[in-house]
């Protein structure tokens, strides 16, 4: 049986975080990656409407400088290896080009809070919530969203704008994280709970 829960929604000043959202998972010419066009084309519509209405917009990106970091990790996921440096798989997609302003984070573990500056880049921001959004949805996505919560940032999470390699993954993930840490609904909703742009 589910646990009673309320709707959060989003704050005043949402904050809208792409996770992952690098060509090493966003093309099938990775080993780690997968193609996902509608993926990318929802998180294109939250970027226009974040950067029109001038919220806070973040990107995170996984890169490894040495052999040391997140080892246990890498053994047991060994493709993560090719998330070097010097390698293309490690850029955000270029459909989604972060802009002057928006901080592309590097992380080695799954959580994009954990080891990194995000939670003082967000508070730095005024940010009150926020959308997570990115790729995967069973992995870096979760690991983000319950430590969003754990950071006291309502969450919510555009069921479009994220994506896993296992469809039945995806869903039972979408269903867990609504039923424990975050409002997971859809991108019209996402949409809808913002502003509209102001037009001159």
């Amino acid at each position: 049986m589910d646990l009673q829960r309320n709707s959060l929604g989003l704050g005043r000043r949402p904050a809208l975080l792409l996770v992952d959202m690098i060509v090493g998972f966003t093309s099938s010419r990775c080993p780690l990656g997968t193609d996902c066009p509608d993926v990318v084309e929802a998180n294109r519509q939250l970027l226009e409407r974040f950067r029109a209405l001038s919220l806070p917009v973040v990107f995170t990106t996984v890169v490894y400088h040495h052999d040391g970091e997140a080892r246990v990790f890498r053994d047991r996921i060994p493709h993560l290896n090719v998330l070097k440096p010097d390698s293309e798989w490690v850029h955000v997609d270029p459909r989604l080009a972060p802009q002057a302003g928006e901080p592309v984070i590097p992380k080695q573990w799954a959580s994009s809070f954990h080891r990194t500056g995000l939670d003082a880049w967000l508070r730095e921001q005024g940010a009150d919530s926020l959308v997570v959004t990115g790729l995967t949805t069973s992995g870096c996505v979760r690991a983000t969203v319950v430590d969003g919560l754990q950071y006291d940032y309502p969450v919510v999470v555009p069921q479009e704008a994220v994506g896993d390699r296992n469809p039945e993954a995806h869903q039972a993930n979408l269903f867990d994280m609504h039923a424990k840490y975050a409002d997971v609904m859809s991108l019209a909703d996402v949409l809808a709970q913002l502003p509209l742009p102001q037009t001159v």
